[in-house]
């Protein structure tokens, strides 16, 4: 076993240096990552830490989403000697101040985004964005030579909120090898049939500011020489996308996400009508070999991709219904339990043995008890060696060892161990019974009307007794919910007290757990108690989620929504900032929101009804992938030179003006022309040179392309055949996709991700229709944003003399009558403003 995590880190990234360590998505494209180039990064970073003057002890922040970066600054760190003290990517500002001056950190790496909001700070001294970390000029690339030891500092986490004094937890190199060591010892029995499915790819939805996510995403990882895959979006539709498209085997996450994706799993079954077919499979399922239950649930399991076959659930407890619906569609379910003062995990359950119910068996080389309230006792290597506040150091355990986790729990006789709740959060009633809040929570969300639910303590007498804070779905009887939830349970157990939340979700964490305290505070200002511990009289509960995301948005403060207040002229969101809102509803709500019919949401009254699903859908548009493989590429190939290529020759063979600007350019470009007629795309592609031309993904209106794909139901039906192959030799022969003018839009942009991940240019007529007038309309301002989120080069055209030939009746032109003028490409700083660069690119196209 190594030394210190830097010896790991050396010996694991070396051994896998060639394999894909790590994939990101920046903007529309994505990035991969090999252990091989992180371990220079990293070292790279150890190397500035030595020019900036930071030595062993001290102390560095890292504040930014989960990234390839993160990781090499991290591990950067660690081979310097010096203590990282993450920060979760959603803490304020004002908190990551408290802690830099509680530490006295003298680097912050933070992303740029965060880095915007520190140079009006006292942050901007110490700032050193972490996009600016690049992979290395010089491979071989060594560290500085520093002696780090097992006792050594790694880093300093920090669990408050930003209500409280920031406390930190101190974390050795020591305690965390204690962790690593029985996974690996576990781990080696399995290596050999790792081979047949190498590598395993883990998408990991875990903050690495936080332990657990540091295990699944750094430490395990590498001793498989697997891939971990990062994505900031939690909208449920993205991940089953990215799973399906980067194949992976395991998800990481949170309790709340897999809710998500089990609630959209039965939406989409409601939506084709196949609920009750579904339920009859899932009661017969029930005793199935797991082999065939991948066959009765083939459907779903297409969804997610046939490689993807276990999920991971921290942070919180998984309830029970949850788990059971993933592990009878087939799929491992496996829980871990521990805290950030054990360094992670204290027990595990066993991918291939899984205890439903249970948080697994206590891992080796650490002791757990329970006291006598139950409240579980933990001792071992991976125990944190102090806390840190702004008062010094002081110990995390008592003095034989023992670290009171705060968490009530129970052991069976096979061993596993069972969440029954936080000790604090234990409702001890008049009658003097203990009511454990998740057992009532479970009870509750096996109602099919409720959406989530929280159930808190109401103050009676010295005691308390349960109250059910209950999102609903639609507008039903919450008493009849009550009634049937509290028939599963105990007398004692029972919630006579209950209240429905107004809003669409709960205030939450950045780990999704619900913040109880504002949730109670609520419900006592709702119910009309008063906190007697409160002088001042009930705590403000601030702004609804829904308020407060559209006031981000609108960069200023939302106190009260009406629903009556216009989107645009109240509350002043442009056509970008409703793209941000409906990207941010789906993560913070954990839902699927239809793009063509956020459109007509014009009121905060429309906006709340299609939160709750009040509205009928629409159509979408589609994407189809084949069109970017072959033998449809070398199709497009053959009709370029034998149709195209003399049609254009026909209709006026262009003069072609400015290639030399493209001498030495490779790579995707996005190419932007201005709008003459239908005929535009064969002049671009005559223009561009061989290596751009065969692999150009071209963007088309939107809505009449999804037209000719689905003709309307009255037009004749040789016409509807007529129109569908239309859309066939379109998509093929043309490489179209559907750009819609309107709305859905975003979906488009990723597609052009997508294409240019693939090694595609993409080419787009940024007015969005033709000029009447020869004169070139106003650039959309999703030009900028699809610019600003691809980060290539931006390619400018112009064609010149087509429109004349239009309005003068002719159908052919002479030679040369018709120009292509290509620009130079251009580049933009992706945090510059998306209309500014829209401006800019008309303001170029016009002057070529």
């Amino acid at each position: 076993m190594p030394d210190s995590i830097a010896e790991f880190f050396v010996a694991n990234f070396e051994k896998h240096r060639h394999e894909r360590a790590f994939g990101q998505r920046r903007g529309y494209c994505a990035e991969a990552f090999t252990y091989g180039e992180i371990l220079g990064m990293a070292r790279g970073v150890a190397h500035t830490l030595v020019h900036r003057g930071i030595s062993k002890g001290d102390r560095v922040l890292i504040w930014g989403p989960n990234s390839a970066e993160w990781v090499s600054v991290f591990f950067g760190c660690a081979l310097r000697g010096v203590i990282a003290v993450p920060i979760d990517d959603g803490a304020a500002l004002d908190f990551t101040e408290r802690v830099l001056q509680q530490v006295s950190a003298k680097l912050l790496l933070a992303s740029r985004s965060h880095g915007e909001d520190c140079k009006a700070s006292s942050l901007s001294g110490a700032l050193l964005a972490l996009e600016e970390i690049s992979r290395p000029d010089h491979p071989s690339l060594q560290a500085p030579d520093t002696a780090v030891s097992r006792e050594d500092v790694l880093e300093i986490v920090f669990t408050s909120g930003t209500t409280a004094e920031p406390r930190g937890v101190v974390i050795t190199h020591g305690n965390v090898l204690a962790n690593i060591a029985p996974l690996e010892k576990e781990m080696q029995g399995y290596l050999r049939y790792e081979r047949l499915v190498h590598p395993l790819r883990f998408l990991n939805l875990l903050p690495l500011s936080h332990v657990f996510g540091q295990f699944l995403g750094m430490y395990l990882p590498p001793l498989l020489g697997a891939t971990v895959i990062f994505q900031d979006e939690m909208k449920p539709s993205e991940i089953l996308g990215t799973i399906r498209r980067e194949r992976v085997s395991v998800l990481v996450s949170v309790p709340r996400v897999l809710q998500s994706l089990k609630q959209k799993i039965e939406r989409d079954l409601e939506d084709k009508r196949q609920t009750a077919v579904f339920r009859r499979r899932y009661q017969s399922a029930e005793k199935q070999h797991f082999l065939r239950r991948w066959w009765t649930f083939r459907n779903v399991r297409r969804q997610f991709g046939w490689k993807f076959w276990a999920m991971i659930s921290g942070g919180a407890a998984l309830d029970r219904e949850t788990e059971q619906f993933w592990h009878r569609l087939g799929y491992a379910v496996i829980q871990g339990y521990g805290l950030t003062e054990t360094t992670s995990l204290i027990s595990v359950n066993h991918p291939f043995r899984v205890g439903q119910g249970s948080i697994g068996k206590v891992l080796p080389g650490r002791e757990v008890k329970l006291a006598d309230d139950g409240e579980i006792l933990v001792r071992g290597g991976g125990v944190a060696s102090a806390y840190w506040d702004k008062s010094g150091a002081h110990d995390v355990a008592d003095e034989q060892g023992w670290y009171c986790t705060g968490d009530i729990g129970a052991l069976d006789d096979a061993g596993n161990l069972y969440f029954k709740g936080r000790k604090k959060e234990v409702i001890v009633t008049p009658g003097g019974m203990k009511v454990y809040p998740d057992d009532l929570e479970a009870a509750l969300r096996r109602q099919p009307e409720v959406k989530d639910c929280v159930v808190v303590p109401l103050a009676r007498d010295g005691n308390a007794e349960p109250c059910a804070v209950v999102i609903l779905r639609g507008d039903v009887d919450l008493r009849n919910v009550i009634t049937r939830a509290n028939e599963s349970l105990a007398d004692y157990q029972r919630m006579r007290q209950w209240l429905r939340w107004p809003e669409e979700d709960f205030p939450r964490t950045n780990t999704q757990k619900p913040r109880r305290n504002l949730i109670a505070e609520a419900v006592r200002q709702e119910l009309g108690l008063r906190n007697d511990k409160d002088s001042q009289g009930p705590l403000s509960v601030g702004t609804s989620p829904l308020a407060d995301l559209i006031g981000r948005i609108a960069r200023r403060q939302v106190a009260n929504l009406d629903e009556a207040a216009t989107l645009v002229s109240d509350l002043g969101l442009s056509s970008l900032d409703r793209v941000e809102l409906l990207s941010a509803l789906e993560d913070r709500y954990q839902v699927d929101l239809s793009e063509t019919r956020f459109n007509t949401v014009k009121t905060v009254g429309d906006l709340e009804r299609v939160l709750r699903g009040e509205t009928a859908p629409t159509a979408g548009y589609h994407y189809p992938g084949w069109v970017l493989r072959w033998p449809v590429t070398w199709l497009r190939f053959l009709a370029h030179y034998l149709l195209m290529r003399p049609a254009i020759v026909l209709l006026g063979w262009p003069r072609i003006l400015g290639r030399e600007h493209l001498r030495g350019v490779t790579g995707p470009l996005l190419v932007i022309c201005n709008h003459l007629g239908d005929v535009d795309p064969g002049f671009v592609l005559t223009a561009l040179p061989a290596r751009f031309r065969h692999h150009l993904s071209i963007a088309t209106g939107g809505e009449a392309l999804e037209a000719l794909r689905m003709p309307a139901s009255n037009r004749p039906f040789i016409l509807r055949i007529f129109d569908r192959a239309k859309w066939a030799l379109g998509v093929s022969l043309l490489n179209l996709f559907p750009l819609p003018r309107e709305a859905g839009f975003r979906k488009s942009f990723a597609y052009a991700g997508e294409a240019v991940d693939r090694g595609y240019s993409v080419l787009v007529f940024p007015e969005g229709r033709h000029s009447t007038d020869g004169t070139m309309n106003p650039f959309r301002t999703g030009i900028g944003l699809l610019a600003q989120n691809l980060n290539i080069p931006v390619l400018p055209i112009r064609i010149d003399g087509l429109f004349e030939a239009k309005q003068s009746g002719r159908i052919f032109a002479a030679p040369y009558e018709i120009s292509v003028r290509i620009g130079k490409p251009m580049r933009f700083d992706q945090n510059r403003d998306a209309a500014e660069i829209a401006a800019t690119l008309q303001q170029a196209v016009a002057a070529l």
